[in-house]
């Protein structure tokens, strides 16, 4: 189930909130009005704040339940935090601290972020994903907020923090005294609770190319789901995962509608390029994807010779790639052709690079996929995904941290043209055949005209990373579909959305 938004406008700032579906809720920005002294209140700071996650999978709720609160501010050094909004600020967090909050029923807590990530140790960053994922599964009727920290901001929980501290030594008396006397701050937001959405949308993009040949030519599918995930949606920008992915996704189409533009270079193989949405809950666009091409229709490229399926997630980042299979491939596959090219490619001009294969069989008895080609190889459709990361567990796959700014989760845009070319050198190779026909290893095809556009595609990042792509977010008639729609138009043929349902199941 989802969550209607609903807005109100409070002064010049526009209240959002909203949840979502799958079993599955979420909530948009909201506006935190801060009031000075006890009522009535002699000054007041109005900023946006961003809601905590709130969503079910499998039968299992996660996040947070509440979004309405009214309660006065204290920070984590107060020693009663009972109905108080506890504010805690990201340099300074911890998950003890915010259990802390939770087992004393706190009224809410605000986690206060700095404006801009590059200026965190990366330490700190670090240990913020780690905690991600835990603070979700401690599903709350405690409202959790988001903020971005401003001057105004951090005065108030300076103030607040030395009131907190100055109570923990006083007597009963004393801050029963103080509780009536003192001009605390009052956190309040407007608004009402969330609203279940039924019928969620999940919105995908195809496109493809058209091999020279005849009807019955083998298929490549390249893949990359679009969507970010994080502690709070609003503020999901998923720059490595997976931006990344998405861009490469768009260089590999402009590069191959080049080289199938002439007749020369016109390869046979059919290429299918899917943006897929739904990722960060369980693949759902793609298997709905797969449904509909393997079940319900008679002319899917799908259900022809699909050489193979390559997934793009998290490649902007390190000097390793990893290959990820379900099943190693036999040889003399096109999916061994690709390993080895993927080898050759790497061994002979970018030897800076580490390469494994990563080999993990699909565990069904998960609530979570591992990786995006294991909905193509529970299909029995040779897959695999090239990635960054060793392991699907990463933190970084799923947290607000991952902002092209942050210390440590920064994506490199050098590394990201570097890895585009290992790919697209490697698929080339076997699309045409290279090794068979004896061209050198170390030889690079996209030089020159045909190379890498490395600015074009930080433009790409650029544009990707300026909003939040959580999936709950984005909608058919949102701009970053039609502009995503648009961009895989200008290279690719029979460009369409493809809307699905999310799974209740």
């Amino acid at each position: 189930m989802l969550e209607e938004a609903g807005e109100e406008v409070l002064g010049s700032v526009l209240l959002k909130a909203s949840c979502l579906p799958l079993s599955f809720l979420l909530v948009l920005p909201a506006v935190l009005l801060l009031l000075l002294g006890p009522p009535p209140a002699s000054a007041a700071h109005e900023f946006t704040v961003y809601r905590m996650q709130q969503y079910e999978l499998g039968g299992q709720p996660y996040g947070t339940r509440n979004a309405v609160l009214n309660t006065e501010a204290r920070t984590v050094e107060a020693d009663v935090l009972s109905r108080r909004c506890v504010m805690m600020r990201l340099m300074d967090f911890s998950f003890e601290q915010y259990q802390k909050a939770l087992r004393q029923s706190a009224g809410a807590v605000v986690i206060i972020l700095p404006q801009s990530m590059s200026s965190v140790p990366q330490d700190v960053i670090r240990q913020f994903m780690e905690n991600e994922p835990e603070m979700l599964a401690m599903e709350t009727i405690v409202p959790v907020y988001f903020a971005k920290e401003d001057d105004e901001l951090l005065s108030i929980y300076n103030q607040t923090q030395a009131a907190s501290a100055s109570q923990g030594s006083a007597s009963a008396a004393e801050v029963l005294l103080h509780t009536a006397t003192a001009n605390g701050f009052q956190m309040v937001t407007s608004g009402s609770q969330s609203k279940a959405v039924n019928d969620w949308l999940i919105t995908s993009v195809e496109g493809r190319l058209a091999g020279l040949g005849g009807e019955d030519l083998p298929t490549i599918v390249v893949v990359a789901h679009y969507d970010s995930f994080g502690v709070a949606p609003w503020l999901s920008h998923g720059a490595d995962s997976n931006g990344s992915g998405v861009s490469v996704l768009l260089e590999l189409a402009r590069l191959f509608s080049r080289l199938y533009t002439y007749k020369r270079t016109h390869a046979g193989y059919n290429l299918l390029f899917f943006a897929s949405g739904g990722g960060k809950f369980n693949y759902q666009g793609t298997k709905r994807w797969l449904e509909d091409n393997l079940d319900h229709t008679d002319s899917s490229l799908l259900q022809d010779n699909v050489a193979f399926v390559l997934c793009l997630d998290t490649l902007g980042q390190g000097n390793s790639l990893h290959l990820h299979v379900s099943k190693p491939p036999k040889e003399g596959t096109l999916q061994h052709a690709f390993l080895k090219e993927l080898e050759l490619v790497i061994a002979s001009q970018f030897p800076e690079v580490s390469f494994s294969m990563v080999h993990k069989k699909i565990n069904l008895a998960e609530d979570m996929l591992a990786w995006e080609h294991e909905r193509f190889a529970i299909r029995r459709l040779p897959a695999f995904t090239i990635s960054h990361l060793e392991s699907h567990r990463g933190s970084l796959r799923n947290s607000i941290m991952d902002v092209r700014s942050a210390a440590g989760a920064q994506v490199d845009s050098k590394i990201l043209t570097r890895n585009t070319q290992i790919i697209v050198e490697a698929l080339t190779r076997v699309v045409y055949n290279l090794t068979e026909k004896g061209v050198p290893a170390d030889l690079q095809v996209f030089t020159e005209q045909m190379q890498i556009q490395q600015e074009q595609m930080e433009s790409v990042m650029d544009w990707l990373t300026s909003q939040p792509r959580a999936a709950q977010l984005v909608d058919k008639d949102s701009t970053f579909i039609n502009t995503l729609e648009y961009y895989m138009s200008r290279y690719l043929k029979d460009v369409k959305q493809h809307h699905v349902k999310a799974d209740k199941r």
